[in-house]
């Protein structure tokens, strides 16, 4: 590709609208994966108590490893939402730019 390509690419409305709803939805996923991890680190300085429970009077299981591992999970869940976002909207809002500049 030549340098008038870029420009036309990076001067298109439809790669302004591709740039702002990806920052948007990145800074929207990270902000609730931060929000989930500050309430797990704050539960642990201020709510131990909660943490090291027993889930039942039998069980040996504390909700602290419950909790734990739904944080973890919860990354991947956002990290799925995110790349099935990115393969869909994004890729056609992408696919689009670059016909758009081909012509």
């Amino acid at each position: 590709m030549n340098d008038s390509i870029y420009l036309s690419i990076q001067n298109s409305p439809r790669f302004k609208e591709l740039v702002r709803k990806r920052e948007r939805f990145a800074w929207i996923l990270s902000a609730i994966m931060l929000g989930l991890y500050s309430g797990f680190i704050l539960l642990i300085a201020y709510g131990p108590h909660i943490l090291g429970a027993k889930i039942s009077p039998e069980s040996s299981i504390t909700w602290g490893i419950p909790i734990g591992v739904g944080l973890i999970l919860s990354a991947f869940v956002l990290t799925a939402i995110y790349v099935r976002r990115a393969n869909g909207e994004f890729d056609d809002l992408n696919n689009a730019i670059l016909k758009e500049a081909a012509q």
